[in-house]
């Protein structure tokens, strides 16, 4: 695909897409242990890891606070710290990338000196208030902008002993910022939710687990609390599983044209939150008419999209959160796919309701989706092209957010597409 081309419109195959397509490496691992290794002292080897838009932003704001990070092929890292994070020179951009932003709040309020942690317009629209306010609670010098990024952090040093409130409704990515940076403080710190919703539970254990992974030691307490002690980290090599929700893409393209994808590793084998889609999809098209997205809320897209075709209408809920992502996609997709055919998606309160129609599939709609900068809603309506001819995904660059090479993966299964200039 033409990096410039303002839009690419799906040719149906009409065929089984069979073949093997290897997904990148996953997006919430790598961004968590690049940390990592930055907060260890010595020189950590990263395999199997995911180059894309989030990444490369993480790994170019490490390196702007002193830390070494080499880059000997595509699928790896090395990363060389000292411990200690330096003041960088100018603001820390992040584009979009809402985990190294909320990580790297609360890690570089270990540097001595002032940093402000930026991103781009998308970026400051996603709330980092609930982070703030916890870490203002333990002292540090911190201010956001009206609950939004950029957030200016005057640092002193590592976190002081005690206990940490942080209310993780909105996002889990608050939850695990905190106990990273926990690690490095002076003392045990205690992390305790101050509600009982959590955005995705399954994303702080995959941050507990990187945690131990580095030499950490983190206890949980009960379902709402977590006490870390100060140990620091220690380097590391670490070998990065596939992204989770990448291969709900593939697993969607397989069972929408009764196809025999292979990704060289099996759904059990992930220990990412999204993998629990797959189940989901394997009932495709008798897909629950009741389905919870609140624990892997990544794969709504895609199972929304195959609920299109669905045998019955599939009710989305617990997917609130979904409204402070790259975009509000529970309005994107109610609106989107209702551009496919009126009435096809609607939203009732905050949930999204799929009014599924398998007779779209073999029909020709001619219909360009919007897809918000939104790597998630671009990957996900290219599945409804596999199906419906004239579907015209635009702005499909988007998806170098988390996997780049996307639009290959497909061509290499035979799906063809024509190019809007």
């Amino acid at each position: 695909m033409d990096a410039r081309a303002n839009g690419l419109t799906i040719k149906a195959p009409g065929r089984p897409l069979t073949g093997r397509v290897t997904p990148p490496g996953s997006k919430s691992i790598t961004n968590r242990v690049l940390l990592l290794a930055a907060l260890a002292r010595g020189t950590s080897r990263l395999t199997g890891a995911l180059k894309s838009d989030d990444t490369k932003l993480m790994a170019a704001a490490l390196r702007a606070m002193g830390v070494t990070v080499e880059e000997p092929d595509d699928t790896s890292f090395v990363v060389t710290g000292t411990g200690r994070l330096q003041a960088p020179a100018v603001p820390l951009f992040l584009g979009n990338a809402g985990t190294a932003t909320r990580f790297l709040t609360a890690a570089v309020t270990m540097v001595d000196g002032t940093v402000v942690v930026d991103g781009d317009a998308h970026m400051r629209k996603r709330p980092i208030g609930p982070l703030v306010q916890a870490l203002r609670s333990l002292g540090i010098d911190i201010t956001d902008t009206g609950g939004y990024p950029p957030v200016t952090v005057r640092g002193h040093g590592p976190f002081a002993p005690g206990r940490v409130g942080i209310d993780g409704g909105l996002s889990s990515q608050y939850i695990s910022a905190l106990l990273m940076a926990a690690a490095c403080g002076t003392g045990p710190v205690e992390v305790a939710l101050t509600g009982k919703e959590i955005g995705a539970r399954g994303y702080v254990d995959l941050t507990v687990a990187a945690m131990r992974a580095f030499g950490a030691e983190v206890e949980q307490v009960d379902e709402a609390t977590w006490r870390v002690q100060p140990t620091g980290y220690r380097a590391a090599d670490h070998v990065i599983e596939p992204d989770a929700s990448a291969a709900t893409y593939l697993w969607g393209a397989e069972v929408l044209t009764g196809g025999a994808i292979d990704l060289g590793v099996p759904a059990a084998a992930f220990t990412q939150p999204d993998a629990k889609a797959q189940a989901l999809i394997a009932q495709f098209p008798h897909l629950p008419a009741v389905i919870d997205g609140s624990q892997m809320q990544d794969a709504v897209p895609t199972l929304a999209v195959l609920a299109a075709f669905n045998q019955n209408p599939v009710r989305f809920t617990g997917i609130a959160n979904l409204r402070v992502k790259e975009c509000d996609r529970v309005a994107a997709l109610a609106t989107e796919l209702s551009r496919i055919r009126p009435g096809l998606g609607r939203e009732e309160g905050d949930d999204l309701i799929v009014a599924s129609d398998p007779t779209l599939a073999g029909q020709v709609l001619p219909t360009r989706i919007e897809t918000y900068a939104d790597h998630r809603i671009a990957m996900s309506f290219a599945l409804a092209g596999l199906k419906i001819g004239g579907i015209t995904i635009l702005d499909p660059g988007c998806v170098a957010k988390t996997y780049p090479a996307y639009w290959d993966a497909l061509a290499s299964l035979g799906v063809t597409y024509d190019e809007v200039a």
